[in-house]
């Protein structure tokens, strides 16, 4: 199994969540060994996609260099990880990727409509070999060794329509597709108007995220799952997990996680080699890990 990158450049236009412009992204495809590049072109700043460059998680996964950010990547990422492209330039003209509907189904479409094709070098993956976790309070983050790759996320909310709800993954790209790509993300009304206040969030509307006032889901359509809020948290882990700049093998699971423990938890693997190991796909033995990202 080789490394992967897009077949053609392509793009969209859409609003960002929290400035309510308009951005374009585009999509272009890059050599082997390149990695993930973020690159703003309205101030010509590139952006390697590693924890290191990580620089807010309160709201979204923000990267940043030179003063210059861009902001709620992690659902892009979420579909670019799912799709197992090793190598991509993604290119935005603001300080934000487009929010679309609120999930990353969208950004799906647009790897379909690119097409992958493989290069050159295998593909690299990480194997977990130790239990590493991330814990504050009652939250936590945690991976562990396994055969295949399984998200298990648990969210607790004093809300009727949540309150706890659980969702295990076991990923392949088919299965993200249907049961993860189309979960919206959420907040509360009372949040929104906070942050309007604040100059945040003025692109949110019913048509990119899910609003819950104090009892009930304001969106007329309802939700896609009933359990979407859980599956929403699991394309986020996905799309955060890819800052360890390659797709993994092990187990993720997590109780109240949230873009901090997540970002925490890349740098806490990354510490020490002793954590994991990098396997080149070739070779019969690889069959198994090649699976989940055929």
């Amino acid at each position: 199994m080789y490394q992967t990158t897009i077949k053609k450049a392509v793009e969209l236009v859409g609003i960002g969540l929290h400035k309510g412009s308009p951005v374009k992204l585009r999509l272009e495809p890059l050599a082997s060994n390149s990695g993930i590049i973020f690159y703003r072109s309205d101030v010509d700043v590139a952006i390697a996609l590693k924890p290191e460059n990580v620089v807010d998680t309160k709201m979204a996964t923000v990267i940043g260099k030179d003063g210059y950010v861009i902001s709620t990547i992690e659902h892009l990422l979420s579909a670019v990880y799912a799709y197992g492209i090793d190598n991509l330039k993604i290119i935005v003209d603001a300080d934000e990727v487009p929010v679309m509907d609120g999930s990353s189904a969208s950004f799906c479409m647009l790897l379909d409509e690119a097409g992958i094709i493989e290069l050159d070098i295998p593909k690299k993956i990480m194997r977990i070999k130790k239990e590493i976790e991330v814990v504050e309070g009652e939250k936590y983050v945690k991976l562990s060794p396994a055969s295949d790759l399984k998200y298990d996320f648990t969210i607790k909310f004093p809300h009727p329509v949540i309150n706890k709800q659980e969702y295990v993954l076991k990923f392949t790209k088919d299965s993200y597709k249907k049961e993860i790509s189309r979960a919206r993300t959420f907040g509360f009304l009372h949040e929104v108007q906070y942050l309007r206040s604040k100059g945040l969030a003025l692109g949110g509307s019913l048509e990119n995220a899910i609003v819950l006032d104090e009892k009930k889901i304001l969106n007329p359509e309802g939700l896609r799952f009933d359990d979407e809020f859980v599956r929403h948290k699991i394309l986020d882990a996905i799309g955060d997990m890819s800052l360890i700049g390659m797709n993994f093998i092990g187990n993720y699971e997590a109780l109240a996680g949230s873009h901090d423990l997540n970002h925490k938890l890349t740098l806490e693997l990354l510490k020490s080699p002793e954590n994991y190991e990098v396997v080149e796909l070739v070779g019969a033995k690889t069959a198994e890990l090649e699976k989940a990202y055929a």
